[in-house]
Order: structure tokens, then sequence, then C-alpha cells
């Protein structure tokens, strides 16, 4: 559908907050030497497979899902990338006689109201409806490795390589990119799946016999389009004996036969933790040096993984383990976290960015299902609530839209001295497309005094093609601790069916002009002749 698009150009329409602070940002003109080539697919969704019925649909599509991903499609021109496994991966078995999947759930809690399942069967179709993606949709599939059952990780191998060959799935160009053996496996010393003195070098060998297996099943070769990813741990020691890129190739993982399938490491990150209740502050999340603080440190395993020619990803991440922390990963500010927390990774070296989702999570983009109960508390809820989308969605269209089309897309951070507003400048052919501005101050509904705002002035800088005019785009928020009423360029997505309502808005402005930026505020510049 498309909407009428309103370009406001009022005079004195960036000066609208008093005694706003000005800030000058230097943008490039043309694209500079210490920009990251971005990928398409930069966001992406891992999704817990417990219930990976509910998020594809079983007999039929679910319709509310693939809207959400066609309406980040449509920015980008690719579907955004799927993980499916997560630690329920390390508690699913098969069995040819269960049609779909059959889980069973513990009980759930306040501060965990959607537990992951604690065992989970699933039989051929449970697989098969992958068909029901986005056309060219790449899919990363985890098999159990946890329990150390050969039996179960090859069944389940050789089940998807099946769904892979059917001619609905071919039909659909669903591509399965990668297998991905245990969910993060450095913690299993620590959960009871291993012994206490479990290290890599004993995961590396457990690993490769694994993949042994698994590569006969799923079909995984040196000639074919499905390989292994790497990695997968929670946390990283950066050292030669640890859980770690640098520990994985240490031990000789990319020396066997298997091993040399490995095209990709995955790393998994949490800015926090929410697993036994403690909460955690709104503005500590989305601060702009709490970002650089949390993923910085992966910066030798990014160097060190690249260097061997492999790419590298976020295979898991979010905002806090453990489901996410009420009032906090289900808000408003958290879609700025996600923001600039997906653009600076991508400034790092960094491809994918794989936000995990569950049914009921809190720190979800896109609630698929039903719910019956609160994702705050557990409590039962007096109406269920139909499948939306929550704030952190439209990081997602902001960054897709920034992104674009033209398949030959770089960002470069900019250097901003202040250290609430974050920004980064996106390159097309070369030249200066879009700039994205964030202000991660928190204003929230127990906040004193009026809303600050910055007043930002470009400063354009080396060779390029002049830039006259640009247009404004605004996510406008109420308040940092909203869980909606959210505004893309003045559209709502919070529908029934997740596709925009509203008339598009837009600011066109010359671009010396200031723009006014608000505390808890993203706008997206658009530049042109």
């Amino acid at each position: 559908m498309i909407f009428p698009v309103i370009f406001v150009a009022a005079l004195g329409a960036w000066f609208r907050y008093a005694n706003a602070q000005a800030v000058t940002v230097a943008v490039p003109l043309s694209v500079p030497s210490s920009a990251a080539s971005l990928n398409p697919s930069l966001l992406s969704f891992s999704i817990e497979q417990d219930r990976w019925a509910d998020w594809a649909g079983t007999t039929s599509k679910n319709g509310f899902f693939l809207n959400t991903l066609h309406n980040l499609e449509q920015r980008t021109g690719h579907a955004p990338s799927l993980r499916i496994g997560a630690d329920s991966e390390d508690h699913t078995n098969f069995d040819p006689s269960v049609e779909f999947s059959e889980a069973v759930f513990p009980a759930f809690s306040a501060t965990t109201p959607y537990p992951e399942a604690s065992n989970v069967v699933v039989g051929d179709k449970y697989y098969q409806i992958i068909s029901h993606l986005p056309k060219g949709t790449s899919v990363i599939w985890g098999v159990n490795f946890g329990q150390n059952n050969l039996t179960a990780a090859f069944l389940e191998a050789q089940s998807i390589q099946n769904a892979f060959s059917t001619k609905a799935v071919k039909e659909a160009k669903v591509k399965l990119d990668f297998i991905e053996i245990g969910n993060e496996a450095d913690l299993y010393h620590s959960n009871g799946d291993r012994p206490g003195t479990w290290n890599i070098a004993e995961y590396t060998k457990e690993w490769t016999a694994f993949a042994q297996n698994i590569s006969a099943a799923a079909g995984i070769s040196s000639n074919s389009s499905t390989k292994f990813i790497g990695g997968g741990f929670l946390g990283s020691g950066h050292s030669s004996n640890s859980f770690s890129p640098q520990g994985l190739f240490a031990s000789g993982i990319l020396n066997s036969t298997e091993g040399q399938l490995i095209t990709s490491i995955s790393q998994h990150h949490y800015s926090g933790s929410f697993c036994s209740g403690s909460a955690g502050l709104l503005q500590d999340l989305m601060t702009k040096s709490s970002i650089r603080g949390n993923l910085n440190p992966f910066v030798p395993d990014i160097a060190a993984t690249r260097a061997l020619g492999l790419d590298y990803v976020l295979g898991e991440t979010n905002s806090y383990a453990c489901h996410g922390a009420p009032g906090v990963s289900n808000t408003a500010g958290a879609a700025l976290w996600t923001l600039d927390y997906m653009l600076f990774s991508a400034q790092l070296g960094i491809s994918k960015v794989y936000f995990h989702q569950g049914v009921g999570y809190k720190y979800n983009m896109i609630q698929p299902a039903t719910l019956t109960r609160s994702i705050i508390d557990g409590s039962t809820l007096d109406t269920p609530l139909d499948p939306h989308v929550q704030p952190q969605y439209y990081a997602g269209l902001i960054a897709n839209e920034a992104i674009g089309k033209s398949g030959s897309s770089k960002i470069v951070e900019l250097n901003i001295n202040d250290t609430r507003v974050s920004g980064y400048a996106f390159f097309e052919h070369e030249n200066l497309k879009h700039a994205v501005l964030i202000n991660s101050e928190a204003f929230t509904t127990s906040s004193t005094g009026p809303r600050t705002s910055k007043n930002i002035t470009l400063s354009f800088t080396g060779d390029g093609t002049e830039r006259k005019t640009m247009t404004v785009k605004r996510l406008a928020i109420n308040f940092a601790d909203d869980a909606n009423g959210l505004t893309w360029g003045g559209q709502s997505f919070e529908t029934a069916d997740a596709r925009p309502s509203g008339t598009l808005s837009v600011e066109k402005i010359n671009v010396n002009d200031a723009v006014a930026l608000q505390a808890t505020e993203v706008v997206l510049l658009s530049f042109h002749n």
C-alpha cells in the first residue's frame, strides 16, 4: 500500500525546543577508507526453536510474521536471515511419528512468564514449514549437541536436508546457509551437559566427531552451498586456550576436513542479565558509552576471524539475557539501543546481528502468536493479546531504510563530541546517501523538567558530490519507557497485520539548516543534490 507523502518546511520548524544545545557534526561527502561494507541482512533474527511452528505456521503460513519480514525486505531487497535454535536446540530430538513438534515446558514464573521448553520432539514437517518464509531467506539451523547424543543430531540433520530437498522449499528458494552444532557450548561444563573440566580442546574433538556424521546426513561438503557455522559461545576468553575464536583456531578445528567447512564464526552476547530477576536501568542500556563498552571487547575476536577469511556474526544477541528486563527491554528506549547497537556492530566488521526472539519474550521485536499471560509478570491477561510488533521493531525499519537496495552500501560512525548523540553516515556507490542520528538521553514518564533537545548542524568534509537539500524522517516517541505508541515518519506499524497505518510525513530542508533532535529520538537524513 502506498501512502501520500507530506513535506513539512515551515519556517522555524527546526527550532522547536527552547534552549537547545548546538552540536556540529562533520559528515564526509564520499566514503572514507574506514567505512565498513553493509550486509543487506544486517538485521537478522535468532528464533527459539521450541515454538518454531508458531512463528512459521503449520498447515498455513503465519501471515502476521510474514508481513513483518516483508516490511523489512521491502527496504533492502533482502529478507532478514533466520537462525533457528538457541537453548531449546540442545533439548530437541527427532521422531518420525511426530507431525510437527511436541514440547514440554517447565512452570512459568513472574520472572520468566514464557520459559524455554525442557524437551522438544519434532518430525519432518517441523523442518518443511521453512517453505513459508519469504523467497530467498537464508537460514541457520541448530542441532542437538548438548545431550551428546550423536543419533539425535544425525536424525535432525537428515530431516533438515530432506526438507530443503522438497519441491515446496525449492520453489520458495529458501537457503540453508549453515548447520549449527549446539548452543553456547562454553556453558556445558557449568550446566551439567559436560564435566566441569571440559575445555576448548575437548570441545573441538567432540565437535569434529559430530560434524563428520552431520555433514554426511545433511550433504555438507566443499561443493555444497550449506556449510558449518562455528563457535556460538556465550562468552569469549579472547585467548588461545579459551572458548573464543582464538581458542577454536588454536585447537586446530579448521585443520580437519569438517573444520574446513566452517565459513563463519558466531558470537553470542547480551548487555546484562535478568535471569535472577534483577532489573536494569533503561538509561544504562541506551547510553552511547555502554553500547561501545559492550561491543569493543570483541574487536580482537573479529580481527582474528577475518584474518582467516571467515565471516563474523552475532548469532544470538539482545538487551538482557533470560528474555529481557521488564520496563526496559520492551520499551521505546530499547529501540534506540537496538539501532545504535546494530549499527556500531556493523562498523566493527560484524556482518549480521541476530536479535533473539521467542514467543512472549520481553525483548522481542515481534510477538508472532496470541499471548494469554503478561510478558512482564506472568499474570493472566483479561483479554488475550493478538500478534503485534514491539518498539524494537522500528529500529529494524530505520536500519534497513538507511542500508537501502543498492547492494553496495557502506557505513562509518560519525565522530560526535556528545555523550548522548550517536551518528552514522551511509554511502551508496561511494557517495553520501543517508545519515542516522540518535539522541539516547532517556526522557521517561518520571522525568522532571522540559524535554531537552540538540540542534544538529552538519559540516560536510572531503571531496564528493555537493548536497543541497535533505529530507528528515523521525522516529517519534512520547517517553522512553513507553511500550507502544511509536511512529516512524508519522506511520504506525502497531497494527493488526503489521502493515503501516497513517500518512507518511517527511520534512524537507536545506542541508545548512539545523535539525532539532530531542531526547529519545532518531532521525534519518536523506541527502539530495
